[in-house]
């Protein structure tokens, strides 16, 4: 089996053919030229498949499950791949159970199952409940690290546990991406992330996908983006193919330079409740060092109130206020603006980027100390 670099680089890419391209460009067709039975058509109908979308799923295929065959289901976003997942596996009378601390959509969609005859039982990532509400539920949702709390959760024993009850598993797998963990490995029956995120890492895509190793499975969500129009545009899945050649070296930068921030960031008397998993004193690190390969980009840190966080805000240079993460620019927030997650108001997710760990560790440091004496001026 190849490493994960030279995956990245070389998956969902067709035979060299001379003269070709190595990633051939974009298909753009609303339809497709269609003699004969369409039954046996490779496409048929832009909402059906594209040529283009087929190269990627290859590709994430590849990446989530290698050496073992799997499906996957490209998506215009990770909300669209999350409902994929939900309306096509749980019915009236059914129960999901999902994370309390998780993305505040995900429990948002989830919510609107209750509509539907579905009972939703919300728990905390990593917690004792998490196995405890297995009993009598259809779904078991994971989302390791959380977003935005970066809580960790053992998604092998809780698979097994899921399994032997006859419960499905859907993990969340955006923050680690499948060069930091691999769901499917763990136990997991499906794997979901916004592609959005770390995975096409330039902040200009929105797209989402499923991976599964059962072909009913991967047949239901897929026949569920078809009839709902949840499709990918040909544009958005070349740009996204194409940054796969680059994710190995993105996250192992990011992680690498997040792990020097979050250190940083510990040492400073403003700064509370730092977390990231590959911190050695992280509450998650040894489990997520069982499971992980990688630990992400994400750094989540606590201010003392909402004025101090926005001064900090402000005074970023290199950081820019937005909401995302994975991209090659760093970003930061207060997570609290957006309501919806369990946070205080001093609360701030970063997204650490491609930058010189030094430049931004000072732009930090400033920034912190230009806070802090704002403060201390106002209070005369």
């Amino acid at each position: 089996m190849t490493g994960d670099g030279t995956r990245a680089v070389r998956a969902g890419l067709p035979p060299a053919k001379d003269y070709e391209p190595a990633l051939p460009g974009p298909a753009f067709a609303a339809h497709f030229h269609l003699p004969g039975d369409p039954a046996v058509a490779p496409y048929r109908y832009g909402r059906d498949g594209n040529p283009t979308w087929t190269a990627l799923e290859e590709a994430l295929a590849a990446l989530e499950s290698p050496g073992e065959a799997a499906e996957a289901v490209v998506f215009a976003s990770g909300m669209g791949a999350t409902a994929s997942v939900l309306f096509t596996q749980v019915r009236a009378g059914d129960t999901v159970v999902v994370p309390s601390d998780g993305y505040h959509g995900t429990s948002g969609l989830a919510r609107r199952l209750e509509g539907f005859g579905v009972t939703v039982r919300p728990v905390a990532t990593g917690s004792p409940e998490q196995a405890a509400a297995l009993d009598g539920a259809r779904l078991l949702w994971i989302e390791s690290p959380s977003n935005p709390g970066l809580d960790v959760c053992d998604i092998r024993d809780l698979a097994e546990r899921a399994r032997a009850r006859g419960v499905l598993v859907a993990v969340d797998n955006t923050l680690a991406t499948p060069l930091g963990q691999r769901p499917l490995e763990l136990g997991a029956d499906f794997s979901v992330a916004s592609g959005t995120k770390a995975l096409s890492g330039h902040g200009d895509v929105l797209l989402g996908y499923v991976v599964c190793r059962d072909a009913e499975r991967a047949e239901e969500v897929r026949g569920w983006r078809q009839s709902v129009g949840a499709i990918l545009g040909p544009m958005e899945a070349w740009l996204a193919h194409r940054s796969l050649a680059t994710l190995q070296v993105r996250v192992d930068r990011q992680a690498a330079t997040a792990l020097a921030v979050a250190e940083a960031l510990a040492r400073r008397p403003e700064v509370t409740g730092v977390r990231h998993p590959g911190l050695p004193g992280d509450p998650a690190h040894v489990l997520a060092a069982r499971q992980m390969r990688r630990f992400g980009c994400v750094v989540s840190f606590t201010l003392p109130d909402r004025d101090f966080a926005e001064r900090f805000l402000c005074a970023l240079r290199l950081v820019d206020d937005a909401t995302s993460f994975g991209g090659v620019r760093s970003t930061a927030e207060r997570r609290a603006r957006w309501g919806g997650d369990a946070v205080s108001e001093g609360f701030i997710r970063m997204s650490v980027g491609l930058e010189d760990a030094e430049d931004l560790i000072a732009d930090l440091e400033r920034a912190l100390d230009g806070a802090r004496e704002a403060g201390e001026n106002a209070r005369g």
